[in-house]
């Protein structure tokens, strides 16, 4: 079983090179970093897990790529993703050179994890539409394979259009960094997983129970063999592992379900704190 860390790095916390590094030694298998570029003081929609609000730390939240181009300046065999990188909140092109840049630089490293935005009030401000989300960053995934692959790419879209382009680098890995798709909590998840089918190397759960995730999985491979695709061949991860008993107990259950990877999220990564923290995850998780 892989164990990754989802990391909420804030000037409060340890830098994102600092713990990616502590990380990479204690044995930790990828690293993993979230963004909002913005949080609306006021919002209505509700947070899709625990109590419903997007806890504080969030508002706080450094620049994703930034911080993953500093951890992987830090390491040098770590796993970097995007856990997740909300795609209609991004120019493509842009998004398509920092994706590009990151994985060169970084030995082909990155795990570029997408999702469309829960927070609506978040996704209108900054420009897209929260109801065509999913519809746009079909589109915007489509067209960046195209810039990532092409020599000369050029895309005929709703949402994005342009002739023949030049954009390097051209990512390390072949054909582009594996996607990811971060959608979806508990039984809420077809979607996630038909997309996850259409455009994605890998599918990442969110707080689901193993014995859900079995059954998740299922429905996940018929959907494959269905549109002729190698199931095998898809990652699956969940972050915020529903962890009850003895962990070890519930990564064997895990990993009966089909799971590859659990992503743990650190309580809280305070200077004085991370090294205990990421310590105890690891001799629990990794050193069992």
């Amino acid at each position: 079983m892989k164990i990754g860390i989802l990391a909420f790095i804030t000037t409060a916390t340890l830098d994102a090179a600092t713990v990616a590094r502590k990380c990479e030694a204690l044995g930790f298998e990828s690293f993993f970093l979230p963004e909002h570029p913005i949080v609306p003081v006021h919002y209505a929609t509700r947070y899709p897990t625990g109590e419903g609000t997007l806890p504080a730390v969030a508002s706080h939240f450094g620049d994703q790529f930034v911080q993953l181009a500093l951890a992987a300046a830090a390491t040098r065999t770590i796993k970097l993703g995007t856990g997740v990188c909300l795609v209609p909140e991004h120019n493509p092109f842009n998004l398509a050179k920092q994706v590009a840049t990151l994985d060169h630089y970084s030995g082909g490293r990155l795990i570029f994890g997408i999702g469309a935005g829960w927070l609506a009030e978040e996704t209108e401000i900054m420009g897209a539409d929260f109801r065509r989300r999913w519809p746009i960053t079909r589109e915007y995934v489509a067209a960046m394979k195209q810039l990532w692959t092409e020599p000369e790419a050029s895309f005929e879209g709703e949402f994005i259009k342009f002739p023949p382009v030049h954009c390097y680098p051209k990512p390390l890995q072949k054909p582009h960094p594996p996607i990811h798709i971060g959608a979806g909590v508990g039984t809420k998840t077809l979607r996630a997983r038909r997309d996850t089918v259409a455009m994605g190397d890998g599918w990442m759960a969110l707080a689901t129970p193993p014995e859900q995730l079995a059954s998740d999985l299922v429905v996940l491979k018929k959907m494959c063999d269905e549109a002729g695709r190698d199931f095998s061949r898809i990652e699956i991860s969940v972050t915020f592992p529903v962890i009850e008993g003895d962990p070890r107990q519930a990564m064997r259950r895990y990993r009966e379900a089909g799971c590859h990877r659990l992503i743990f999220l650190p309580p809280t990564l305070a200077a004085n704190r991370a090294e205990a923290e990421l310590g105890e995850l690891s001799r629990t998780y990794i050193r069992t």
